[in-house]
């Protein structure tokens, strides 16, 4: 495992613990939290499903169609 990865997967771990934590000791109302999370289910959910379906609108676009012969 590289480290690159080895802090990714630290970060994904510490930050739900962390949030937890916060919502615990500053007796934060638990209706506030839930309604925080679906506000950002959305964006965040979008957000994911455009890195992991390869949708990169950072650089040039191939836009050429390749038309198969008919074969008979």
């Amino acid at each position: 495992m590289n480290r690159k990865h080895a802090l990714l997967m630290l970060l994904c771990c510490l930050i739900p613990v962390g949030l937890l934590a916060a919502v615990v000791l500053l007796r934060i109302p638990l209706g506030s939290v839930l309604t925080f999370a679906l506000v950002l289910a959305c964006p965040l959910m979008m957000l994911l499903m455009m890195r992991t379906m390869g949708h990169d609108h950072g650089g040039e676009h191939d836009h050429t169609h390749t038309v198969k012969p008919e074969s008979k």
